[in-house]
This record gives C-alpha cells, structure tokens and sequence, in this order.
C-alpha cells in the first residue's frame, strides 16, 4: 500500500464512521500506521469530524504522539494511538469513538454477553478501562489504555467510549459498527425482560472464526464505503 492509498483509506474509513453513527462532533479519531515506516502513522486532525478528513489536512505522528508532518492539529488524546500501536507491532490501525450505546453498556460495567452475531466477534475478550472518565491526554493515561486493551480487538472506555486495534483499518472500522450494534442488542434483550439462553462456546467459538476473517472485514467496509460515496452523491 502506497501513502497516498493509505491516506485514501484513511478517508474512507471516516466517511463509514460518521455514517454508521460513531461521530460525537469532532472528537472521535481514526489512525493508520504509516505503510513504509512503522515508527510513524497517519491520523484524522483535531477540529474536524470523521467525514471531514482529507489528503491535505491529515496529521503524521510519531510512536511518542508528537506530529512530524501533515497539514491539521494532532489530537489531544493521540497517545491512545501511539501507546497501543508502541505497545502491539502487529496492529496497523487504531480507533477510538463514542458510540451511544457502547457508553451506555460500559457505563454499566457489565461484560458484553455472547447473545449476538455482533458480540460473539469479541468472545476472545472485551476488556474495560476504569482509570478515569476523563480525555487521554498523556503518555502515562494513553500506556494505561493500553494495557487494558491487553492483546483484544477492543477495550471498553468506562463512561467514555471505546478503543480498538486491528490489522487493517477496515478491520478496526468494521469492528468499530459491530460493537456498538452488539451492545444495542444487549441493552435491548435486558430492557425487554432480560437474556434467554445462551449459545454454546463451541457454537460460539466457530461463529467468531467465521465473522473475524480478514476477508469479511474488506468485504463489507468496501460496500459501506460505495454506500457512503452514493450519500454523498446524492446530497
């Protein structure tokens, strides 16, 4: 992948993000670690929304968070994304967002239960952050997300919003819609009269196989990205 297709993905993703409902205002924020030089990745700027990014105004930080090139403002909490990707080599995108229902499940401090095709996509582990409610402004809170998120696919940001790492962007991105769905379904089934029973894990562990290949990640962020494009065409 050259730069200029990983700053295209970059804007795709935000694009999906915003709307598939993950943007608070401006504050959510997507990353990509940079294709030839993994000490470095490209990031959404501060004061702009997911669908707001572009090839001019994306920033280009370092494992330390300090932005080294690009055109926008760094991020307040970019730390959440120079920690997990310092901490993890194997990841190559990184997100963080508010989504309304994923706050509301975290809020509970319950664990997200396996009653969902969404949720069994995390039955390897959904971990909670608890240190604090407030922004990651530091090294030292951004290490601490990252150590929560530990070797998952993602963390829940307790009263925040959530954090998630993965191989490629259209895995973090697609993961990203799927855990806020499957704390929707949660939310739902208990206010509806509570949770009947349960699937197997052996049920569940080949259903996480299947819905966690590569190949489902690419395959439908490509149809939300042509979905997103046709909004905008019609606008």
């Amino acid at each position: 992948m050259t730069l200029d297709e990983a700053k295209q993905k970059l804007i795709d993703a935000g694009l999906i993000l915003e709307a598939s409902g993950q943007g608070d205002l401006t504050r959510g924020h997507v990353s990509i670690r940079m294709p030839d030089d993994p000490s470095l990745f490209l990031m959404k700027p501060h004061s702009h929304g997911f669908d707001e990014i572009t090839m001019d105004n994306i920033v280009i930080c370092n494992l330390e968070g300090e932005k080294v090139g690009g055109g926008g403002r760094r991020h307040s909490e970019v730390f959440i994304h120079s920690e997990i990707f310092k901490a993890r080599p194997e990841v190559n995108s990184v997100i963080h967002s508010h989504p309304t229902h994923a706050v509301a499940l975290s809020a509970t401090g319950q664990p997200l239960r396996h009653i969902s095709q969404p949720a069994v996509a995390f039955a390897d582990g959904l971990p909670y952050f608890t240190d604090t409610i407030s922004l990651i402004r530091t090294k030292e809170m951004g290490a601490g997300v990252a150590r929560a998120l530990g070797k998952c696919k993602a963390v829940l940001m307790r009263n925040h919003g959530v954090a998630l790492a993965g191989k490629t962007v259209e895995e973090t991105t697609i993961l990203a819609i799927m855990l806020d769905n499957a704390c929707q379904i949660q939310l739902l089934a208990q206010a509806a009269g509570g949770i009947g029973e349960e699937f197997t894990p052996e049920a569940v562990a080949k259903l996480h196989h299947d819905i966690t290949r590569p190949a489902q990640y690419t395959v439908n962020f490509e149809y939300l990205r042509r979905k997103a494009l046709r909004a905008m065409a019609t606008a």
